[in-house]
């Protein structure tokens, strides 16, 4: 099995990439996310790969972190009517940390702006993988908790009134639940809702 490529991009397709790796072109499928973080042809690159093999192919599915690749495999063993296809459309809207947030928040409607990803299937993916979410947020892992409280509707009145007073100023309710994460790390656990917006604001503008 292939785990990594590790060589010079030869070519940039529509939904591919080819790697040169000493001489041998591999063609690895991926998603646009990856696709568009590729440096130009002639640079080098590492893919971290996921390998299908079947009677009939081999096929390879490259990503630029190996958080990526886990989602690829998470969507796809644990939520029925998700295959390939679909998971690397999810990725490509989608960025990790974006995808786990919106599974905690428990929204569908975000996953389903994926291409060839509709209601019912979006749905599933937040049913299915909610608790799995914080396993695979990355970066944002520490505002996942937050957001699953928002999404359950268990937040503290404060937190969840900083984050409405943002989300109505305009900013994206995960991002919004971000900024009042971290403003909880330094205001503490009892900060009131006014703190709260104040320093969330501050974070925005960072």
């Amino acid at each position: 099995m292939i785990g990594k490529l590790k060589g010079i991009v030869d070519e940039i397709g529509e939904d591919h990439c080819i790697v040169d790796v000493a001489g041998v072109g591999y063609v690895a499928h991926c998603s646009a996310r990856t696709l568009s973080a590729l440096p130009e042809p002639g640079s080098p690159v590492t893919l971290f790969i996921e390998t299908y093999v079947r009677e009939d192919m081999i096929r390879l599915y490259g990503f630029q972190s190996t958080l990526e690749r886990e989602w690829f495999r998470l969507l796809q063993n644990n939520v029925q009517g998700v295959g390939a296809k679909v998971a690397l459309s999810v990725l490509s809207t989608l960025s990790p940390s974006e995808l786990a947030n919106a599974i905690a928040l428990k929204d569908a409607a975000m996953i389903a702006r994926s291409p060839g990803v509709g209601k019912k299937v979006a749905e599933r993916i937040v049913t299915e993988l909610k608790s799995k979410a914080p396993a695979f947020a990355g970066d944002a892992a520490a505002t996942i908790g937050l957001s699953q409280d928002l999404g359950e509707g268990t937040a503290a009145a404060p937190v969840s009134d900083a984050v409405s007073a943002l989300a109505n100023l305009g900013y994206s309710r995960d991002i919004a639940a971000g900024a009042v994460a971290a403003a909880l790390k330094s205001a503490g656990e009892g900060a009131d809702a006014g703190t709260l917006i104040r320093l969330g604001l501050k974070e925005l503008s960072r």
